[in-house]
C-alpha cells in the first residue's frame, strides 16, 4: 500500500512534466538536453541564492518562529530577483525561436525545482506511510509551479524584446513584480485569511493561470506581429 500511494504522488507530479514535454512539441525538437541545460542554470542561481540568504539575511526559524513575517519575506523575495536573472541567461543561451524556446526555460526550470525540492521528501515521505493529504497537496503545487515557471520565462522574453507594444511595458513588468513578491502578498494573504489548505491550492492556481493568461495575450500579440 505504501509503495501504491508511493507511485501515486510520482506520477502526480512528473507526468503532467512528461505531458508538457511530449505533446508541446519540444520532443520533436531535440529539447532534452536543452530542458537539462535550464536545470543546472536552475541549480546554480539556486546555489547562489542560498549563499546570500545565509550571509546577508537573518532567519528566525532557528527560534522556532513559525509566523508570518512580512519584513522577512520581502527580503526573501528581494533576493528571488535572482531567478528573473537566471530566466533570463537560460533564454539568452539556449537556440531557437516562438514557444519552444520559452517552454524549454520554463520546464526545465521547473524540472530541475521539482526534483530537487519533491524527490527525497516522497521517497522519504510517501514512501513510508500508505496515505497522507499532505504529500498530494504538495504534489499538486508542484503542477501549480510548472505554469508560475513558464509563465515567468514568457515575461522575461516579452520584457526583453525591444519590438514589444510600449503599451504593454508597464504591464509586464507589474506582472513580474507580482510574481517575484507572490511570497509577501498572496502568501501574507493566505495567512491572514486562515483558509484551509485546499483552498490555498485553489487560490494559488487561479492566481497562476491569471498571470499566465495575461502573458500568453500579450505572447500572442507579438508573435502574431513579429510572425514567430
Amino acid at each position: 500500500m505504501t509503495l501504491y500511494h508511493f507511485g501515486n504522488c510520482v506520477a502526480l507530479v512528473y507526468v503532467p512534466y512528461y505531458f508538457t514535454y511530449k505533446y508541446s512539441g519540444l520532443s520533436e525538437y531535440g529539447a532534452f538536453y536543452k530542458c537539462i541545460h535550464s536545470g543546472a542554470i536552475y541549480i546554480f542561481t539556486q546555489l547562489c541564492k542560498m549563499l546570500v540568504l545565509a550571509t546577508f539575511f537573518y532567519s528566525d526559524t532557528a527560534n522556532g518562529g513559525g509566523d508570518f513575517n512580512f519584513f522577512s519575506e520581502i527580503l526573501r523575495c528581494s533576493v528571488d530577483v535572482a531567478d528573473l536573472l537566471g530566466f533570463a541567461l537560460i533564454l539568452s543561451r539556449i537556440p531557437g525561436k516562438g514557444h519552444s524556446k520559452l517552454i524549454t526555460a520554463g520546464l526545465g526550470w521547473a524540472t530541475a525545482e521539482v526534483i530537487l525540492s519533491r524527490g527525497i521528501m516522497l521517497w522519504v515521505g510517501a514512501r513510508g506511510t500508505e496515505f497522507s493529504w499532505i504529500y498530494i497537496l504538495k504534489c499538486l503545487d508542484s503542477n501549480v509551479l510548472l505554469i508560475q515557471h513558464i509563465t515567468t520565462a514568457t515575461l522575461i522574453w516579452l520584457f526583453t524584446r525591444h519590438d514589444l507594444n510600449k503599451a504593454y511595458k508597464p504591464i509586464v513588468t507589474l506582472l513580474l513584480v507580482v510574481t517575484i513578491f507572490k511570497g509577501v502578498w498572496l502568501d501574507g494573504l493566505l495567512h491572514v485569511l486562515a483558509i484551509g489548505p485546499w483552498s490555498t491550492i485553489a487560490i494559488k492556481a487561479l492566481v497562476a493561470a491569471i498571470i499566465g493568461f495575461c502573458s500568453l495575450h500579450i505572447y500572442t500579440g507579438l508573435a502574431q506581429q513579429i510572425g514567430i
